[in-house]
């Protein structure tokens, strides 16, 4: 798949998430995702799998997860997304690295951002 085609996918998914439809948000999703969230709180790490990445995103969204989309950029097999995301009433930018297969579906997902809010909302490992 070309860029503006896996830009076009992210943008259904997060669009999806965003609205509370986790199985829409899954649609375009490798069946063996890895989903990567930096720092040492305890959702920090690597999840694989889609029923792990369910897991994983009810953790968030107990604590009131949000995202808002600002920006695209897409090379190739890679879309970077810039966003501003909330958690637990903080608000905070970040970017995420969203790598898609030859299929088109999301392969590897990896965001950049407040680690230490993580911290502060899950506790450290």
């Amino acid at each position: 798949m070309g860029a503006q085609e896996n830009i076009a996918t992210a943008k259904k998914g997060y669009e999806a998430f965003i609205s509370g439809d986790a199985a829409a948000a899954m649609a375009d999703i490798a069946d063996d995702i890895e989903w990567i969230t930096p720092g040492n709180s305890a959702v920090s790490g690597s999840v694989h799998g889609k029923q792990a990445l369910g897991e994983h995103w009810g953790k968030l969204v107990e604590k009131g997860f949000s995202v808002t989309t600002q920006y695209w950029f897409a090379d190739g097999d890679r879309v970077v997304v810039l966003v501003q995301n909330t958690l637990a009433g903080e608000t905070s930018d970040a970017a995420d690295v969203l790598t898609f297969n030859a299929d088109g579906k999301l392969a590897r997902f990896q965001t950049a951002g407040d680690t230490a809010r993580l911290e502060r909302v899950f506790g450290s490992k």
